[in-house]
């Protein structure tokens, strides 16, 4: 286990900027990650939806039931025959 640790450690010490930004020097990567990852969800279609697709298309059904609820959208239903 010490020997992994070793091993991490080693590596995080290349990364430059400890002396000035600590663990902050980090950041930028993940502020990266983090982009590319908002781009992925925008931009790239799994099928035909994105992943903000989905989210529109899930928070409308959730407003429609809650009016349904409220009581502001009345159903239509067929005239008894």
């Amino acid at each position: 286990m010490f020997y992994r640790s070793k091993n991490l450690s080693y590596f995080l010490n290349l990364v430059p900027g400890k002396s000035r930004l600590g663990t902050y020097r980090f950041l930028p990567v993940f502020f990266c990650i983090g982009g590319v990852m908002e781009w992925i969800m925008i931009n790239v279609r799994i099928g035909k939806e994105t992943f903000y697709d989905v989210y529109r298309r899930k928070q409308s059904e959730r407003e429609y039931q809650q009016k349904l609820v409220d009581g502001l959208v009345v159903l239509n239903e067929p005239a008894a025959k």
